[in-house]
C-alpha cells in the first residue's frame, strides 16, 4: 500500500512512515500500540473529502477500508451499529435494504461515517442537527490500545468530545446511530432572486423540512431548494434517467466542468458567465428515496471554505460579502452555498449552543482563491464565525478557543486519554493546540 497520500482537492498531501490495513478491532489496537513502541503517531486516513489536513497520516497510516459493514441492526428501535471505515454511500444503501435511513445528510457521500461525524458533516434544516447529532454511542481505540466505549451515560464527556473529535481522541472504530424509517423526499428547485430569498430567509426555514440555496457572484438570483418529507407509503416519483443524466451528469458536472475550465484560461469570461448562469436557471421538481436527493454528484474539483454563524446574522454577513466579491481582483468561478441547522450540545460542534447559519464559499481549482476565502473569513470572524472543521480556514487554537465554550473541556479529555499526542498531526496541533507530554 502506498505511504503517499493526496486528499480529493488536491490542496493537501502527507507520505506516511508505514500503513497498516487491519480488518478487526484487535488488529486496530496492535496498529496503535505498534505505533506507540516506534513513537510514531497514527491517524485513520479516511477517503481524504476534507480539504483540510485533519486526515493527514504522517507516522503511522491506518487505511479502514478492509473495516466496513453494519455489525448490529434493530428494525424495532432503529439502532444501528457500523464499522468506522464505511463509506456514507454504502451505508446509505445498506439502511434502505433494512427499510431504514439517516434522519439527515449532506450533497456528499464519499467520506467514511467516522471521517464524517469527527470532521462536523451536516447538511440543512432549521430543525436538524450535523450528523454527529445521530450517534448514540460510540467504539474507541484509545492511545493504550484499550478500546472503550462511550455514550450520553456512559463515559459521557469522552462522548461529547469525540462526536466530533477530529481524530485527536482515539482511532473510532465503530459508531452507533439512531435512524428512522425509509421516507419520499419531495424535491423543489427554482430560482428566485436574491434578495427576495433574504428577505423571506425566517419563512423559508419554517416552512421547509430541509432548505437551501445557491448563490452565482454576480447574478441577480439563487438556486433555491425545498427537501420536504412525504407521509409514509408514499411513492417515489423520481426524475426519468434520461432527464437525471442530462440535469446532473451534463449540465451540473461536464457543461460546469467545461465553463470552469475556460474561465480559468479566460478570467475576464468569469463575471459574464456568473450572470448567465444566475440567469438560465431552471426549476425542477421530483420525489425520491431520502439519499437520493440529499446527494449529488461532484466531479468538478474546487476548493471550499465553510463557516458556522449565528443564523441572525446570516442576512448582513450575505449583504456584506457581495460588495466584497465585486471588488475582488480575482473573479469566483463557483457558487455560494447556504443552509442550516439546529443547535446541538456536542463540544466541538459548529453548531454548539446556537442555532446556526452555514455559507460555504468555493473557487474552481487552479484559480486564485486566496484572496476570497480571507475577505470571507474577515467578514463571518467579526459574528464570531466558526470554520468547518474539514474546510479551508487560517484559524489556529487561540483564536477557536474563544468561539467554543467547552474547547478547553476538550482540551482536558484529550490530555486525559492522549496525553503524548499519538493522534495528533500538524492540523490538530495548529487548531487544538499541542499535545501535552
Amino acid at each position: 500500500m502506498s505511504t503517499a497520500w493526496r486528499n480529493w482537492a488536491g490542496t493537501e498531501s502527507a507520505v506516511a512512515r508505514d500503513v497498516v490495513r487491519p480488518r478487526d478491532v484487535t488488529e486496530i489496537s496492535k496498529a496503535v500500540t505498534g505505533a506507540a513502541e516506534a513513537g510514531h503517531t497514527i491517524r485513520a486516513r479516511g477517503s481524504g473529502h476534507s480539504f483540510t489536513a485533519v486526515g493527514a497520516a504522517h507516522g503511522v497510516a491506518l487505511d479502514l477500508s478492509g473495516w466496513t459493514g453494519i455489525v448490529s441492526a434493530d428494525v424495532g428501535t432503529r439502532e444501528v451499529t457500523v464499522r468506522s471505515g464505511t463509506t456514507l454511500r454504502a451505508l446509505n444503501a445498506s439502511l434502505d435494504r433494512l427499510g431504514l435511513a439517516m434522519i439527515n445528510l449532506g450533497d456528499i457521500d464519499a467520506q467514511t461515517i467516522s471521517g464524517a461525524i469527527s470532521t462536523g458533516t451536516h447538511g440543512t434544516g432549521a430543525t436538524f442537527g450535523g450528523l454527529a447529532t445521530q450517534v448514540i454511542g460510540l467504539e474507541l481505540v484509545l492511545a493504550d490500545g484499550s478500546v472503550v466505549t462511550c455514550s450520553a451515560t456512559e463515559r459521557p464527556e469522552l462522548f461529547a468530545a469525540a462526536r466530533v473529535g477530529l481524530g485527536a481522541l482515539g482511532v473510532i472504530s465503530t459508531v452507533t446511530l439512531r435512524t428512522e424509517p425509509s421516507y419520499v423526499l419531495a424535491a423543489e428547485e427554482r430560482p428566485e432572486p436574491l434578495d427576495s430569498v433574504l428577505d423571506a430567509l425566517e419563512r423559508h426555514w419554517e416552512a421547509n423540512d430541509h432548505f437551501e440555496f445557491y448563490w452565482f457572484p454576480y447574478g441577480r438570483n439563487a438556486l433555491t431548494k425545498r427537501n420536504n418529507r412525504l407521509m409514509a407509503g408514499a411513492t417515489a416519483k423520481p426524475l426519468g434517467p434520461v432527464r437525471r443524466f442530462y440535469e446532473y451528469e451534463v449540465i451540473e458536472n461536464y457543461a460546469l466542468g467545461t465553463a470552469c475550465k475556460l474561465g480559468r484560461r479566460i478570467p475576464a469570461l468569469v463575471r459574464p458567465f456568473g450572470r448567465l448562469s444566475s440567469s438560465v436557471l431552471s426549476a425542477r421538481t421530483y420525489s425520491d428515496v431520502s439519499h437520493r436527493v440529499f446527494v449529488t454528484s461532484r466531479r468538478v474539483h474546487f476548493v471550499e471554505s465553510e463557516y458556522a454563524i449565528p443564523r441572525e446574522s446570516l442576512r448582513d454577513v450575505i449583504n456584506e460579502l457581495r460588495p466584497a466579491i465585486a471588488a475582488l481582483a480575482d473573479p469566483v468561478m463557483f457558487p455560494i452555498e447556504v443552509r442550516v441547522a439546529a443547535a446541538d450540545d456536542i463540544w466541538l460542534s459548529t453548531a454548539y449552543g446556537r442555532d446556526t447559519a452555514y455559507i460555504a464559499v468555493h473557487q474552481y481549482v487552479g484559480m486564485p482563491f486566496r484572496a476570497y476565502f480571507d475577505v470571507f473569513e474577515s467578514i463571518v470572524g467579526a459574528v464570531g464565525g466558526r470554520p468547518h472543521w474539514g474546510k479551508m480556514h487560517s484559524l489556529d487554537a487561540a483564536t477557536l478557543r474563544s468561539r467554543y465554550p467547552k474547547f478547553d473541556d476538550f482540551a482536558r479529555v484529550r490530555a486525559e486519554v492522549d496525553r503524548d499526542g499519538r493522534f495528533a498531526n500538524p492540523y490538530t496541533e495548529r487548531v487544538l493546540g499541542p499535545s501535552i507530554g
